[in-house]
């Protein structure tokens, strides 16, 4: 059985508010957390307390998420800073001073 390979590239990964994105899917996921928990008798009574735990998880997996977007924004802003700072000095760097 042959390998399958792509027969196109891959696109270009869609980039928008991030952070925000995130924030929003954590707030939700807290918030039907905190819905569910005066009902949470009624979960175990019919054994389905991992409606519960799965928006804690949520939650929680969300707050990591959040750690590793605001991460990679601020990478790549220092990385766009670090390419202008070098297009502003020129192609062969700073110019050597006379002294």
């Amino acid at each position: 059985m042959a390998k399958w390979t792509a027969q196109h590239e891959a696109p270009e990964p869609l980039e928008g508010p991030v952070v925000g994105t995130v924030l929003g899917g954590t707030l939700i996921w807290f918030a039907l957390f905190v819905v569910q928990l005066p009902f949470y008798g009624w979960f175990a009574d019919r054994d389905l307390l991992w409606w519960v735990w799965t928006c804690a998880a949520g939650g929680v997996l969300g707050l990591i998420g959040l750690w590793y977007v605001r991460g990679r924004e601020a990478a790549l802003k220092r990385h766009a800073d670090a390419l202008a700072e070098r297009d502003e000095s020129g192609p062969a760097g700073p110019a050597p001073q006379a002294g």
